[in-house]
């Protein structure tokens, strides 16, 4: 398993070390898979003894398969008489299961074979020539992201196996590359967000930015809080003022597949709230609440680890990322209720609840991004828990002002797995807003449907011309994980962005615009 190393152990402004190469296992192809620890194999709950046969000892399988049938999402394993004694684990999908059964199963599969920490695992699917590559590529994604150990610091820790080869039939027609930076990519935002936060504060978290701007040829500008004030970005500024700190700031990188498009516009901006602790301010969250807002950066990890896949797979697409990075804390400056300050596009915002500061840092981060004219707009949020409350932690909301961008950002959830909810975006609910000494209303006092209203609130930065979509990450964590992760923190919203800006061609039904 990989293992990360961060140096500094201080309160806010101890720098974190920079983030080691993450040590992927090898993926090779090949005619057989030798004596590999574990070989996992998914198939149809629907084989016969034909397609058993082509199995290792499959006699062994078919003495099994003669007392019961499998059944769809259920997984059997036995170990094989040969000299490594391989693990072989079996699992079964119903025919046209979904990206998410896909993934789930081949999680499963995983699992079971965790206790024998693999050091080599074979990965293989007995089914139709059109879903094989799928099959495969769930397993893969599984397979990477339990080779990926999230950060610990236990000083007795044991040494772990790690898992360092994984061997696909020579002839698969998986796209290893993208599968590879995919996977890589999701666990980079798992690690960041289940980093402590006296490890990833808010001058540790510039310090990551920095190594992978520089490690992936990524050009990085940092607005700190002098800068943010110049721009006039008070609504940002009003949740770090409570900060004992003045290192919060928002970070802009920018990926251009080659020179000539050095100086584009951004075809996409991916935007991220950085919320690197939520106190919930002066409207102190109660214990229970406040226990794991560490995580509360996840979305910023969303866009990050995005675009740094992008330039991994040197896509031809122009990219920005704008990541929102502060503390949301508790201090002699911290913003108040009925407080009213100016964003900087203009719009005056009357404060409600100081624990909705996710969308006062967005605020700002929309605006600054939008002055870039990029052709589509993303910003991926732990935003509201009325979004949990609403779908649960299974699937992640999302909204957007540009209803030709519902289809597929609905289908690139269906088809990476990571499905998400399109929720209503209609302006009537702006009158839940209104404000009477200023343009908007921060949140509304009372609760309910705080994820809509959030959404709204953050379509007044965004100009009306720039289709734009919000991801309400009601996934970022579950307990017990979602499809092929097995941790509680899920890097949810990675695959789904690769899977709209490079195979569902989202930027395609937008009008183009000449570079």
């Amino acid at each position: 398993m990989v293992k990360q190393r961060l140096g500094g152990t201080g309160r806010a402004g101890a720098p974190v070390a920079p983030l080691a190469a993450a040590a992927r296992p090898e993926i090779v192809r090949a005619r057989t898979f030798g004596e590999v620890d574990a070989l996992l194999v998914m198939m149809p709950e629907s084989a016969g003894r034909e397609t058993l046969a082509g199995l290792p000892e499959h006699e062994r399988w078919r003495a099994l398969h003669a007392r019961a049938r499998p059944q769809a999402g259920t997984v059997r394993a036995t170990t094989l008489a040969n000299r490594r004694q391989t693990l072989a684990v079996l699992g079964f999908l119903a025919d046209g299961a979904s990206a998410f059964e896909q993934l789930q199963l081949a999680g499963r599969m995983l699992k079971e074979s965790a206790a024998r920490e693999p050091h080599s695992v074979g990965l293989a699917a007995l089914a139709a020539p059109a879903t094989t590559a799928t099959w495969l590529e769930a397993l893969l994604a599984a397979a990477l992201a339990a080779a990926f150990e999230l950060p610990a610091f236990k000083s007795d820790a044991p040494t772990h196996a790690t898992l360092r080869r994984i061997v696909l039939p020579a002839d698969t027609p998986l796209d290893t590359r993208y599968a590879a930076a995919s996977g890589a990519a999701t666990n980079l935002a798992r690690w960041l967000t289940a980093l402590p936060p006296n490890m990833l504060d808010c001058r540790g978290y510039h310090a990551v930015i920095a190594q992978l701007a520089r490690r992936h040829g990524l050009a990085l500008r940092w607005l700190g809080e002098p800068a943010l004030r110049r721009l006039g970005a008070h609504a940002f500024l009003a949740v770090s003022a409570g900060n004992s700190h003045r290192d919060a700031g928002i970070a802009h990188l920018r990926y251009r597949p080659n020179r000539r498009r050095a100086a584009a516009a951004p075809d996409v901006a991916l935007v991220g709230k950085g919320i690197v602790f939520d106190t919930g301010g002066i409207n102190l969250k109660a214990h229970h609440a406040m226990l794991e807002m560490h995580t509360d950066m996840g979305g910023s990890a969303v866009a990050l680890a995005t675009l740094v896949a992008l330039a991994e797979l040197r896509a031809p697409i122009a990219a920005d990322a704008w990541l929102a990075i502060s503390d949301n804390d508790l201090g002699p400056g911290a913003y108040r209720p009925q407080e009213v300050v100016r964003a900087s596009n203009g719009v005056t915002i009357q404060v409600i609840h100081t624990d909705a500061e996710g969308r006062m840092a967005l605020a700002d981060t929309l605006a600054l991004a939008a002055r870039t004219r990029p052709r589509l707009m993303i910003d991926f949020a732990t935003l509201t828990g009325a979004c949990v409350t609403a779908l649960t932690e299974r699937m992640s909301g999302i909204f957007t002002n540009h209803p030709a961008l519902t289809e597929p950002l609905v289908a690139a959830g269906r088809a990476s797995g990571e499905r998400v909810w399109p929720f209503p975006f209609d302006a009537d609910y702006d009158s839940d807003l209104q404000s009477k000494v200023a343009d908007v209303l921060q949140c509304a006092v009372a609760g309910k449907g705080d994820h809509i209203l959030a959404a709204r609130f953050l379509g007044r930065f965004v100009p009306a011309e720039i289709p734009w979509a919000h991801v309400d990450l009601s996934s970022a964590r579950r307990a017990g994980g979602l499809g092929h992760i097995n941790t509680e923190v899920t890097g949810f919203g990675v695959r789904f962005a690769l899977e709209l800006l490079l195979r569902q061609n989202g930027l395609q039904c937008l009008e183009k615009r000449p570079s």
